[in-house]
């Protein structure tokens, strides 16, 4: 039986609509309406799919009046981007490595 855990950030991006609504914050926060305004899903959806990126440490909420306003988290965001940053320079240290290994010339 699995146990529940909460989502990292990659886990969250892996679903398309969580995706979409990741590039909508990154244009200015917005309420649970705005969103569904403007993707192709329900008030309901969208609010399951915050939850979600709101557990993962990607987006954050704050009460406006009746409303919840959602905006990006910058430390979930940054921590993203520095776990692809250390990707990107092992990988390219793995193939500046290669390519600079001495290579056996055939006579």
């Amino acid at each position: 039986m699995a146990t529940y855990q909460a989502p990292d950030g990659w886990d969250a991006l892996g679903d398309s609509t969580r995706r979409a609504i990741v590039a909508c914050l990154a244009e200015r926060p917005r309420a649970v309406g705005e969103l569904a305004d403007e993707l192709p899903v329900s008030r309901p959806a969208v609010s399951q799919h915050l939850k979600i990126l709101k557990d993962a440490g990607l987006v954050t909420d704050q009460a406006a009046g009746t409303r919840r306003v959602y905006r990006l988290n910058p430390a979930g965001v940054a921590a993203l981007r520095d776990q692809l940053d250390t990707f990107w320079r092992r990988a390219l240290g793995s193939y500046q490595d290669i390519v600079e290994e001495p290579t056996e010339e055939t006579p």
